[in-house]
């Protein structure tokens, strides 16, 4: 559990001028990955990041499909509920 909220995964966000403060995206195994502004120099545009989006293109790209065995439990393991839904994919 991370800042009391219940998650799988998180994707933290740091800015140099702001820290030790930052910015926590949870999300769980059956969400998509979270957008967020990328921190770059003070003045800059921050562009918006989309984690879904780059992870899906890598996977097409590499043909993961073909290299990943979704029969196989995944390490980290995963509870049975997700293990099952990741064989429905």
């Amino acid at each position: 559990m991370a800042g009391g909220v219940l998650s799988d995964y998180r994707v933290l966000v740091s800015r140099a001028n702001r820290r030790p403060a930052a910015e926590l995206y949870p999300f769980n195994l059956r969400e998509p990955l979270p957008r967020f502004l990328l921190p770059l120099r003070s003045g800059d545009q921050e562009p918006v990041v989309d984690l879904q989006s780059v992870l899906e293109q890598v996977y097409q790209e590499a043909a993961l499909d073909l290299a990943i065995d979704y029969s196989q439990l995944p390490v980290p393991p995963v509870s049975d509920d997700d293990f099952a839904w990741i064989q429905t994919l």
